[in-house]
C-alpha cells in the first residue's frame, strides 16, 4: 500500500482518537466539577430519592430521571408502529412514485431543526390535546411524547428501510416462487433476517428521544414531580439543565447539574454501546 492510500486511514484514525479523547475529557470535566458534591456523605442517595426543592436544601433529581425515561419510552412506543409501517410501505413500493416520494419526505424531515418541531407542538399540538381531553394546559407528557415520536420516526424509518433492503434478494425470489403473499413474505422472511437492524433502530431512536432538549423543554410542562399520568407534566434531565444553568456557579444547585450531565452521559453512552453491539452482530 502506497503513501496516498495510507493517508486517509491515518486521518480517519486520528479523527476517531480525537473524538474519543474529547468525549472522555467532557466526562472527566463533569466528574471533576461534581466531585465535591459526590463526596458528601449520603448525598448521592438523597439526590436520587428526595424531591427537588433548593430552598429547603433538597436537590433530588429522581423526578427528572423518571421523566426522561417516561417520555422517551412513550415516544418510542408511539413511533415504532408508525416507523415500521412507513418503512414497509417504502420497501414494497420502492419502484413506484409513492414509495420514492415518501422516502424523500422522510429524508427531508431528518433535516428539520428540533426547534421547529417544538414550535409546531406549542401552537398546534398543545391546543388539540387541551381541547380533546379538557384537562390542564395541554403541555404535558403526552404532548411531548407525541412530538418526540414525530422527531425520531424519520431516523427509525430510514434505518428500518435499510435493514429490509439488506435481506438477500434470493430469499425474496424464492418466497415469491412459492406463491406467498406480502404478509407471509414480511413475517417469515424479511422480519427474521432484519430484526437486528430493527432493534438497532429502536435503540438509536430511544437514545435520540432521551437526549433531546427543546421539545421536552417546550411541551412537557417542566414539573419537578414524579410523572403519574399522561396528561401530567414532567421535567427531563436535559430540560432541567437548560432551566437551571443560570444559577450561582458556586451553589450546590449549579453543581448538581453536572451530576445530571453524568447520569445523562452514562445513559446515552449505554444506548450507543448497544447500537454498536447490534451493528457488529448484524455484520
Amino acid at each position: 500500500m502506497g503513501v496516498k492510500e495510507k493517508i486517509p486511514g491515518v486521518v480517519f484514525f486520528a479523527a476517531a482518537c480525537i473524538s474519543a479523547v474529547a468525549t472522555l475529557l467532557v466526562f472527566c470535566f463533569m466528574l471533576l466539577v461534581s466531585y465535591p458534591v459526590l463526596l458528601t456523605k449520603g448525598f448521592l442517595i438523597n439526590a436520587l430519592t428526595s424531591p427537588w426543592s433548593p430552598h429547603n436544601g433538597q436537590f433530588g433529581i429522581g423526578p427528572m430521571i423518571a421523566g426522561t425515561l417516561y417520555i422517551a419510552f412513550l415516544s418510542l412506543l408511539i413511533a415504532f408502529p408508525l416507523s415500521l409501517g412507513c418503512s414497509i410501505f417504502i420497501e414494497n413500493n420502492q419502484s413506484c412514485t409513492k414509495g420514492r416520494l415518501l422516502k424523500k419526505i422522510v429524508q427531508l424531515m431528518t433535516a428539520v431543526p428540533t426547534v421547529i418541531y417544538g414550535f409546531v407542538g406549542v401552537f398546534l399540538l398543545v391546543p388539540i390535546v387541551r381541547q380533546l381531553f379538557v384537562s390542564g394546559s395541554g403541555m404535558c407528557i403526552l404532548s411531548a411524547s407525541l412530538m418526540l415520536a414525530l422527531l425520531i420516526s424519520p431516523t427509525m424509518i430510514l434505518f428500518f428501510s435499510q435493514s429490509f433492503a439488506m435481506v438477500p434478494k434470493t430469499y425474496l425470489n424464492a418466497v415469491d416462487a412459492l406463491g406467498s403473499n406480502g404478509f407471509q413474505k414480511f413475517f417469515y422472511v424479511i422480519l427474521p433476517n432484519a430484526w437486528q437492524g430493527i432493534l438497532t433502530g429502536l435503540v438509536l431512536g430511544f437514545g435520540r428521544a432521551m437526549g433531546d432538549t427543546l421539545i421536552a423543554l417546550m411541551l412537557s410542562g417542566n414539573s419537578v414531580m414524579l410523572p403519574t399520568t399522561l396528561l401530567g407534566s414532567a421535567r427531563t434531565l436535559t430540560s432541567h439543565i437548560a432551566l437551571i444553568i443560570a444559577a450561582d456557579f458556586d451553589s450546590i444547585e449549579f453543581k448538581i447539574l453536572f451530576l445530571c450531565g453524568i447520569i445523562l452521559y452514562l445513559m446515552t453512552s449505554s444506548v450507543m454501546i448497544m447500537v454498536r453491539y447490534f451493528d457488529r452482530r448484524q455484520a
